[in-house]
């Protein structure tokens, strides 16, 4: 059996297959942050703005660095990215430089986030398709934990755990076959990304295997709880980020929770 780091890595090159896609909406990511964008959904700006402004903001998984730059644009003074995908990182290196924002980039698997940042964010952000990456939840709320200053807080923004269990291709809500479970533990394999997602267009070679483990609303809060964090509030959202389910009309889209918020202070 592969070890979560192995697992990492197997992510990190599926990644690559996804950076293309980034890549080619540069001009006009550029574009939108210059003219002062920002890339959240309604709920995203109920929790952020009440943090702003701030010092410093982490984004563990960042990206292309479009959501790590619409934080600086929010009222960060400074933002700092964390990818374990190279292009990524790349990517929002030449965003950043071409926008003059006050940026640093790190490429590394999240677990592995750098102790040099230790107690030096005043808010770490993270989310939008992230945590299902990862293979052990508890060692990623360690690592938020010691990245926040003391009272310092800690905001995630992603989709709600039970968005998971459906078939992303059906025009109703019907259990997916393979991941129809809520609680099921299993780490999944896949290669390839949904064509809602990644186009067609940009998927081409020896696609790698991606490793996805959902984890629970339950798993999520205990975990930043035994790391020490403070839970001060939660949001259960029909908002969307994605266009997941592309044949579900929107109003029956709105019954159920599409998306989760969870805010967390580090204690003083």
């Amino acid at each position: 059996m592969s070890t979560y780091k192995e697992q990492h890595e197997s992510n990190r090159a599926a990644w690559s297959e996804a950076a293309r896609r980034y890549a080619a909406e540069t001009e006009e990511t550029l574009a939108f942050l210059r003219a002062g964008g920002t890339n959240f959904v309604a709920p995203e700006y109920d929790f952020l703005r009440p943090l702003m402004p701030c010092g410093r903001a982490i984004h563990l998984q960042c990206a292309g660095g479009r959501d790590t730059l619409s934080l600086w644009n929010l009222g960060a003074r400074e933002v700092v990215g964390v990818d374990i995908n190279d292009e990524m990182i790349a990517l929002a290196q030449h965003r950043s430089e071409a926008l003059g924002a006050p940026a640093q980039w790190f490429r590394s698997d999240v677990l592995e986030t750098p102790e040099a940042l230790n107690g030096t964010a005043d808010l770490v952000y993270t989310g939008r398709g992230a945590v299902c990456w990862l293979m052990d939840i508890e060692g990623w709320a360690r690592v938020i934990a010691r990245l926040l200053k003391p009272g310092g807080h800690f905001y995630f923004f992603d989709g709600h755990p039970f968005s998971w269990i459906w078939d992303l291709a059906a025009d109703h809500y019907v259990l997916d076959p393979e991941y129809g479970n809520y609680f099921d533990p299993r780490t999944h394999t896949d290669v390839g990304w949904p064509t809602t997602y990644i186009p067609a267009d940009f998927q081409h070679g020896a696609l790698a295997t991606k490793y996805e483990r959902q984890w629970t609303v339950a798993q999520l809060v205990n975990a930043l709880i035994g790391a020490g964090l403070v839970i001060e509030k939660l949001g259960e959202h029909p908002d969307t980020y994605w266009d997941a389910f592309p044949n579900i009309p929107p109003a029956e889209l709105a019954k159920l929770p599409q998306t989760l918020s969870i805010l967390a202070r580090r204690p003083s």
